[in-house]
């Protein structure tokens, strides 16, 4: 969420490359495909390159209501500082992210919900999954770790890419001043 981070793509033309004229067709395909790729890199990037962070989290959501709901999940467990610190700690808190996405306003039955951490099912159908809690919080002691939530509530889909909380994050922004 820095005011630094951006991109801008431009279409001026100078390039003087054919104009794509059908908004379906194999070139528009390749080039919103190719396009994409980029987005998501660049995106991949700014949350791995957060201050103080040691691993890039990828938070995918899915089985909500709607897409425009599943993105209000998945921001909420993305920017949540227990769900954060958490997954700084390669701790497999089953509790942080229901609480996040509980938190988001997006109704849906936990009855019907599931998750999972670094590929390992920590909640499903409303209890804690059986889980070796040792053995996932080997799994999260990676640079990348996938977390999904499953609403069970619709088709709606969501993904963000953010990071862990460490504790050199709050010394540098304990120490910055304007």
């Amino acid at each position: 969420t820095s005011t630094s981070d951006q991109c801008i793509l431009l279409a001026s033309r100078w390039a003087d490359n054919e104009t794509i004229e059908e908004p379906e067709g194999p070139d528009f395909e390749a080039f919103v495909a190719a396009l994409s790729e980029v987005c998501v890199t660049l995106a991949k990037k700014v949350a791995q390159d957060g201050e103080g962070a040691t691993k890039l989290v990828t938070v995918a959501v899915t089985g909500a209501p709607s897409d425009a709901e599943a993105k209000k999940v998945g921001r909420t467990i993305a920017e949540s500082p227990l769900v954060k610190t958490a997954l700084f700690g390669n701790d497999p808190n089953w509790g942080r992210l229901m609480m996040a996405a509980g938190r988001a306003g997006v109704p849906f039955d936990p009855d019907n919900a599931s998750a999972t951490l670094a590929g390992i099912e920590v909640f499903k159908n409303g209890v804690p999954a059986a889980f070796d809690k040792a053995a996932a919080s080997e799994a999260m002691k990676t640079d990348e770790v996938l977390v999904t939530v499953d609403l069970g509530a619709g088709d709606g889909k969501a993904t963000f890419y953010t990071c862990d909380f460490s504790y050199e994050y709050v010394k540098i922004n304990a120490e910055y001043t304007t």
